[in-house]
C-alpha cells in the first residue's frame, strides 16, 4: 500500500526524499565531531565580574566546559552560587556545560590531625567565604563531606541538572586522607595539569596576558585539564576574556577541541558508577 503510494504521487515521493536527506544532513552536521586531541577547559568561581563575558566567548566559539562552584564574595550580587546569579548558571546549564562542588564556603585543606590508627581521619580547615571566613576548624570526614554536597545540592537546585560526583578544592590543596575521605561519600577530586594552570591568578605585573596568551599556547597539550576563574580579585588586568577568547582560537588552530569532565577518561567510569 505504501509503495503503491509513493508511485501513484511521484511529486510527493521526491519531496519526501529530498526533506528526509536534509534531515539526515543536518544531523550530521549537528552532531559532535571526533576528538582526537582533547582538551578539558574548566572554571572556578570568583568574583564574577567577568562571568558574562565568559559565557558570550564560550557561546560563540560553541565550547562546552565543567565549572566549579563555591558561594565566593562577588562584585555584585549574594554571592557566586547566590540568588543573583542563579539564571546564569541555570543558562550555562541549559547551553549543555557541566557543573560540580567546589566546596560552599570555599574551604581550604590545611592538614591532616594526627590520630591513633583505627580512629576516625580529622582535618584542619580554614574557609575563605562565608560567615566562617578566615577561621580555621577541626573537621571530621563527614563534616568535610557535607561541605562538598553543599555546593553539589546548591548548584542542582539552581541549574535542574545533577552535578557530576566529582571536586575540585580549593588551590588543589589535598592530603591523601582528604581524597581518601571525599571518596568514601561519592566524590573524586579533579586537579589540573601543570600546563593547564592559566595564570589568571597571577599578578597582572608578575604575568602580562600577552604572555600567558603565548605560553598556553606553546605548553598545551593533548587531554590536559585547563584551569581558570570567573574573576580574579587581584588581578588588576582580568584574564577574561582578553586572554580567553585567543586561547581557544588558537587551540582550535592546533586542532585541539574542547569537551567537559563528563568525558574524560580518568574520570568516566567513576561518574557513570556515582552520578545520582
Amino acid at each position: 500500500m505504501a509503495f503503491g503510494h509513493w508511485t501513484t504521487h511521484p511529486v510527493k515521493y521526491v519531496v519526501a526524499t529530498v526533506l528526509i536527506a536534509a534531515s539526515a544532513g543536518s544531523i550530521s552536521a549537528t552532531a559532535q565531531k571526533p576528538c582526537e586531541k582533547p582538551l578539558y577547559l574548566t572554571f572556578d568561581t570568583g568574583h564574577m565580574g567577568v562571568a558574562p563575558l565568559i559565557a558570550d566567548v564560550l557561546n560563540r566559539q560553541q565550547v562546552k566546559v565543567t565549572f566549579f562552584g563555591a558561594q565566593e564574595r562577588t562584585q555584585e550580587g549574594d554571592g557566586s552560587l547566590g540568588e543573583h546569579w542563579a539564571p546564569w548558571w541555570k543558562a550555562r546549564a541549559a547551553e549543555g556545560h557541566a557543573f560540580a562542588s567546589h566546596t560552599y564556603d570555599h574551604v581550604y585543606w590545611k592538614g591532616d590531625i594526627p590520630s591513633q590508627p583505627g580512629n576516625p581521619p580529622q582535618f584542619r580547615v580554614k574557609p575563605s567565604a562565608g560567615p566562617d571566613a578566615d577561621k580555621t576548624f577541626t573537621w571530621t570526614a563527614a563534616q568535610y563531606c557535607e561541605e562538598i554536597r553543599r555546593a553539589s545540592q546548591r548548584l542542582q537546585a539552581m541549574t535542574g541538572q545533577a552535578p557530576l560526583p566529582l571536586f575540585r578544592a580549593p588551590g588543589g590543596k589535598t592530603s591523601p586522607a582528604l581524597l581518601a575521605a571525599a571518596q568514601s561519600c561519592g566524590y573524586a577530586h579533579v586537579g589540573w595539569a601543570p600546563a593547564g594552570f592559566l595564570g589568571d591568578e597571577l599578578s597582572s605585573e608578575r604575568a602580562s596576558n600577552p604572555a600567558l596568551l603565548a605560553q598556553a599556547l606553546k605548553t598545551i597539550r593533548s587531554g590536559d585539564i585547563l584551569l581558570a576563574h570567573l574573576g580574579i580579585w587581584s588581578r588588576k588586568d582580568p584574564w577574561a576574556p582578553a586572554v580567553l577568547e585567543p586561547l581557544i582560537v588558537g587551540l582550535k588552530e592546533r586542532g585541539f577541541c574542547f569537551r567537559t569532565l563528563r568525558e574524560h577518561p580518568d574520570f568516566t567510569a567513576w561518574i557513570s558508577a556515582h552520578s545520582k
